[in-house]
């Protein structure tokens, strides 16, 4: 059966975090591994997540679950330990506050996808859904802006970033092939995602969309916060990908179409 590798960054996430772990909980389909690399907290995260382990691994259905806690170099570093340490066949990134969309989440992305139908090598190199945005309070107020392709390649992210990073699977052996690149600090995930999507065409691997809803993104995050930075940083790495002509006419699109809104 196919496994999947949840990985949850947490740094002082009191607030949230249980939210993001009973979604974990609740899933129906049991083949997980769930990683919660903490950056040495000062609140009850810690506790919270001990507490959701001892919970799980109690019972009957319980799945793998490890916990590090120590001081990292930020988000992205904590993220490359995560993405280091990942067995499952696919791995996504799950973050306190975040979180799946319902119980049947992972098995609809398993049936959707028709991955009991492929094995080994012909596994589909990403797995796709969409994205509903919560507020600070988990409740849902409403889809994610940009919607994702029916058929998703890497050059689809010359429009933005169309798959949030949290309704990206990507296959382990794939994704670690490449770590977040730390000079960027808020948008390291965009680089990381095109850089999978770009070996997955290198090798003649699917992109499978799920045709769901698969995450709950939490819209005050990190990139939110600093969104000017973010922007700048993306704008470097759309000219990386797409050369900075391109990059630039779009740009210039993207002002158009918000002006003629």
């Amino acid at each position: 059966m196919i496994t999947f590798t949840i990985i949850t960054v947490t740094y002082n996430a009191e607030d949230v975090l249980k939210r993001t772990l009973n979604s974990i909980k609740e899933q129906r389909y049991r083949n997980i591994e769930h990683l919660i690399i903490d950056g040495a907290s000062k609140d009850n995260t810690l506790k919270i997540a001990e507490e959701y382990r001892e919970m799980v691994t109690a019972a009957p259905d319980a799945y793998s679950i490890r916990i590090i806690s120590e001081p990292d170099n930020g988000l992205y570093d904590a993220m490359n330990k995560g993405l280091r340490m990942a067995t499952g066949n696919y791995l996504c990134f799950m973050n306190a506050g975040d979180s799946l969309a319902c119980a049947d989440t992972l098995q609809t992305i398993v049936s959707n996808c028709k991955l009991e139908e492929k094995e080994g090598d012909k596994l589909p190199a990403v797995l796709y859904g969409d994205t509903a945005i919560t507020d600070n309070e988990g409740v849902i107020i409403g889809r994610r802006h940009h919607t994702p392709p029916e058929r998703l390649t890497w050059r689809s992210f010359r429009h933005g970033m169309l798959v949030c990073h949290q309704a990206f699977y990507a296959r382990t052996d794939i994704a670690q092939k490449f770590c977040y690149d730390l000079q960027y600090r808020h948008s390291s995930d965009v680089d990381w995602c095109i850089n999978i999507m770009r070996e997955a065409e290198r090798l003649n691997l699917e992109l499978a969309n799920a045709h769901a809803t698969v995450a709950l993104y939490q819209r005050e995050g990190q990139t939110t916060v600093y969104r000017r930075k973010s922007l700048m940083e993306r704008y470097h790495i759309m000219c990386k990908h797409y050369g900075k002509t391109s990059t630039i006419l779009m740009h210039i699109w993207f002002v158009f179409r918000a002006l003629t809104k």
